[in-house]
């Protein structure tokens, strides 16, 4: 059983973090960051083409990890493989050791460095979660017996403050449905409407992390504002930074403020960092 699945069904706060693969094969940076994470949550998210950017596939430096042992949570995207490909990925996973799956549709291409790549979107995502219950009951998606059967902890992604918020709970409640044991959030930073969306979901048996990104400026504030749909930056947040005369400490403390306030919301939470890899401890200082 991963960590991450016994820490959740026991009910303890659990912290997660993400790194990015890289463009190339020098996985040595990759690793390193890895390891400097590592010390601090049960599990690290290996992004897949994030931004639909050409990276090193999740699967691969997922398996890096396992064999540094560390625990991954190998990221499967419906943008990019039909249903017998992602089929042979999370046989694959298996069999190297993963059990930690996070289901995601995928940035659109017109987004990254290839944009004249064609879209698959074979399955959605939650065909993509029944897909994974049916490989762990012994079948493949034709019905087909197998020989050996995979082991999965699947989780999904939800955003608790987007522009509908009954649209974001109809659309977790599918993907309980197909098989999400866990959620990861989009980006918290206002607790009062995050506590209100977890009181509307609590009827679901799943477990959900809350994105915490750190504030890095109060550009990057009202940046997320006027062009990342679903995310809202308080002002006061935004005016804190501008005021402070050491605006990485107020950074920091703010996401300090969002990790705690979380604790009696939510089952854990998922640190996003932006490169700021190395004040991940500063940054659960008095938490962990």
């Amino acid at each position: 059983m991963s960590r991450l699945r016994e820490e959740l069904e026991a009910d303890r706060f659990a912290i997660t973090a993400e790194i990015v693969p890289p463009k190339g094969t020098n996985v040595q940076e990759t690793i390193t960051t890895a390891r400097s994470l590592w010390k601090f949550v049960l599990a690290i998210n290996i992004n897949e083409n994030p931004h639909a950017v050409m990276r090193m596939s999740s699967l691969a430096v997922s398996r890096l990890l396992v064999e540094a042992r560390m625990e991954p949570v190998f990221h499967v995207t419906a943008r990019d493989k039909n249903r017998l490909a992602l089929q042979s990925d999370l046989l694959g996973a298996a069999a190297l050791g993963i059990e930690n799956v996070l289901v995601i549709s995928g940035d659109h291409q017109s987004l990254g460095d290839h944009k004249e790549a064609k879209p698959v979107y074979d399955l959605d995502s939650v065909q993509l979660l029944r897909m994974i219950t049916t490989l762990m009951s012994g079948r493949d998606l034709a019905g087909g017996a197998l020989d050996g059967t995979p082991v999965f902890f699947p989780g999904a992604v939800v955003n608790p403050q987007g522009d509908i918020p009954e649209l974001e709970i109809i659309k977790m409640e599918k993907k309980a449905a197909a098989g999400a044991q866990f959620f990861q959030t989009q980006a918290v930073y206002e607790l009062e409407s995050f506590a209100a969306f977890m009181d509307q979901i609590k009827h679901l048996e799943t477990k959900v992390l809350a994105g915490i990104v750190p504030l890095k400026s109060p550009r990057m504030g009202r940046f997320m504002n006027e062009k990342i749909p679903g995310i809202r930056v308080p002002d006061e947040l935004i005016e804190r930074l501008e005021k402070s005369s050491r605006k990485e400490e107020e950074s920091l403390a703010i996401a300090r403020e969002l990790i705690a306030g979380c604790r009696d919301l939510c089952h854990g939470v998922h640190l996003m960092t932006i490169g700021w890899y190395d004040k991940v401890e500063r940054m659960l200082a008095d938490i962990i």
